[in-house]
């Protein structure tokens, strides 16, 4: 199968929506037979996952930036819509060639896609480690439980829910998105009734313009995160589904999600801070509507981070280890405790916004790569058949010298607790090193790919 071992990469795959069975298909292509399912509902697949502590504890760092809610908001809309327009996109390859995302960046990387399946690899155990902390302390609050062993419980839940697979997790997640929304509205009614928010800016002048650029880089790094996993939930999809209903049910759960979310977070302001989930329980109220909050913190964890377990494993299948997709997800998983310990540890603010940044500065140059060599295949509506792809040789030093240039770009633009570079200094700790990463990568990848085709045209590659 053009370099992809069957007996590993492929195996046993859902059949209909409701095949709950494991799914045991790596990253070799669905083929047309076993595709099922319509788009709408990839609106729950990447709502229910994004509705999550994560992206309420994103909110609370806008207050902390300066930003008062008004123009928090409007910049959480703004980078919200801005990572999530490439997810969005990016979704509608799955169906198109029955392929996840990583597997597919091996058109342009070749051989060379173990360095991006790696660093995406890596990012789907930080992931688990971002997400997982609340879900292990909700449980911990709720039971009394030591946090590690809550911890344990949470993750061998996700776990479970990441070995099944694709069809168990769509079916999850259009569950969770009922109860979350249900959940979520009460908690932001509540939010408004008995807390104070706060709509003008403290900060002023420069600081305050460093502060929105630096929040719009927070939120948009949230969404794009999702970049390297979006055809994974999408390449069941049949060839004949609408790229259009697919882009648009995609942003909308996207978006939707994490506005409210951050919306939250950005009306606690700094009254959550650390307290993570104790603090949003004490917020509900305690009693039963703290239980209740306690409950869907621990769930929604659960259901997002099998996302992040099941995209894990496809991107270790990637890089060439020979690992069954379901043995692959249980090791995105025990590798994630250490690091959520880690995070436990103290100074949860500046460790979070730490690890949320460095996660994501790799999509962009990821992306300068990815989008121009999928633009250059598909033009003129041509379809993309990714085995016959894989049997052509791929020189990938195109691919690899646009994405560590891109990469080495958005250096001096990084602002973070432990690396602030110095154009992101001078402007006040505006982070524009998505932006930087993402243009020269595109930028340097067009112009080698030019040259390499005009060597080839003259005989020379």
């Amino acid at each position: 199968m053009s370099g992809i071992d069957a007996d590993v990469f492929g195996g046993r795959m859902p059949s209909w929506a409701g095949d709950l069975a494991i799914e045991a298909r790596g990253i070799a292509p669905v083929p047309e037979a076993n595709r099922f399912g319509r788009p709408w509902r990839l609106a729950g697949v990447w709502f229910a996952p994004n509705l999550t502590m994560t992206a309420v504890f994103t909110g609370t760092l806008g207050a902390g930036l300066g930003l008062g809610f008004s123009t928090g908001f409007v910049v959480a809309v703004i980078g919200t819509l801005l990572g999530s327009l490439p997810v969005a996109w990016l979704s509608t390859w799955g169906p198109h060639t029955g392929t996840g995302q990583l597997p597919l960046a091996r058109l342009p990387f070749g051989r060379g896609v173990v360095l991006p399946g790696l660093v995406q690899w890596l990012g789907s155990i930080a992931w688990d480690a971002l997400v997982g902390l609340f879900g292990g302390e909700a449980l911990a609050e709720l039971t009394g439980l030591p946090f590690w062993a809550a911890m344990l419980i949470v993750l061998v839940l996700q776990c479970l829910l990441g070995v099944f697979g694709y069809a168990v997790i769509h079916r999850v997640q259009a569950v969770m998105s009922v109860v979350l929304v249900a959940a979520f509205v009460a908690l932001a009614v509540k939010v408004v009734l008995d807390h104070p928010i706060t709509f003008t800016d403290s900060a002023t002048g420069g600081d305050l313009a460093g502060g929105v650029v630096l929040f719009s880089t927070i939120t948009l790094s949230l969404a794009i995160s999702w970049a390297p996993y979006a055809a994974d939930f999408s390449r069941y999809l049949p060839s004949s589904t609408r790229p259009a209903g697919v882009f648009w049910f995609t942003l909308l759960g996207l978006v939707a999600s994490y506005l409210l979310g951050e919306g939250i977070g950005l009306a606690l302001g700094t009254a959550l801070g650390d307290q993570t989930a104790a603090g949003v329980a004490g917020l509900a109220g305690g009693g039963l509507p703290g239980d209740l909050a306690l409950v869907v913190i621990a769930l929604v964890t659960v259901s997002s981070n099998a996302m992040n377990d099941y995209s894990g494993s496809l991107a270790l299948q990637t890089v060439g280890v020979r690992l069954r997709r379901p043995v692959s997800a249980v090791v995105v998983t025990v590798l994630a405790f250490a690091l959520i310990l880690w995070m436990h540890s103290g100074d949860l603010s500046a460790k979070f916004e730490n690890v949320l940044l460095f996660v994501s500065y790799w999509i962009p140059p990821f992306l300068g790569v990815v989008v121009p060599d999928w633009l250059r295949r598909a033009q003129g509506g041509r379809r993309v058949e990714v085995l016959a792809e894989l049997n052509r040789p791929v020189r990938s030093w195109a691919a690899l010298i646009a994405f560590g240039a891109g990469f080495a770009a958005a250096v001096p633009f990084m602002n973070t607790t432990v690396y602030t570079g110095p154009v992101a200094a001078a402007l006040h700790g505006a982070d524009l090193a998505y932006y930087a990463g993402f243009v020269v990568s595109l930028a340097v990848y067009v112009v080698l790919r030019g040259r390499r085709a005009a060597d080839s045209h003259d005989g020379h590659a």
